[in-house]
C-alpha cells in the first residue's frame, strides 16, 4: 500500500462561500485559510496546492474585538525615506474592509508560493451578493 500525494493530476476543488457577518475577522480568515490551503481535506499534502476556492461574503460586518479598531494599524512602507504610512482598522473597515480581511488570511498562510497561489483562488466581497453562482459555491457552515 503506498502513501498518497496529491498532485494537480488529482486534486479536485470544490467553491465554498462564508460569511463574515457578524463573526470575529480573526476566526473567519482562520477558517479562509484552512480552505484555500485544503488543511480540511483528508488528502492534504504539506507541498502541495490541493486547497479549495473560497468566497467570503459580508466582509464590512466582520467584527473586531476588544480595542482592536482604534488600537490596531495597517502599515505599510513606500521604500522611501519618511513613506511608513498608517491607517487605523476602524477607518480600514470603514472604507476597505476587503483588504482587511484579504491581510488577515493573507497572514495565516505560509510564506511560499503556494500561498501566492492560494491566494488567487480567494474572492472578498463587501455585501451579501457575489458573482460566482455558476461555480455552485457550497455555504460553509461546520462552525
Amino acid at each position: 500500500m503506498s502513501t498518497f500525494m496529491a498532485n494537480k493530476g488529482n486534486i479536485t476543488r470544490t467553491w465554498y462561500v462564508l460569511d463574515a457577518a457578524g463573526k470575529p475577522l480573526g476566526k473567519t480568515a482562520a477558517l479562509a485559510a484552512d480552505l484555500l490551503r485544503g488543511k480540511r481535506k483528508p488528502e492534504f499534502t504539506p507541498n502541495a496546492d490541493c486547497g479549495d476556492f473560497v468566497i467570503v461574503i459580508n466582509a464590512e460586518k466582520a467584527v473586531l474585538t476588544g480595542k482592536k479598531l482604534d488600537q490596531k494599524y495597517y502599515r505599510h512602507h513606500s521604500g522611501w525615506v519618511g513613506g511608513l504610512k498608517e491607517v487605523k482598522y476602524r477607518t480600514l473597515m470603514q472604507t476597505k474592509p476587503e483588504l482587511a480581511m484579504k491581510l488577515a488570511i493573507r497572514g495565516m498562510l505560509p510564506k511560499n508560493s503556494i500561498a501566492k497561489d492560494s491566494l488567487t483562488r480567494l474572492h472578498i466581497y463587501r455585501g451579501s451578493e457575489h458573482n460566482h453562482a455558476a461555480q455552485k459555491p457550497q455555504v460553509w457552515d461546520a462552525e
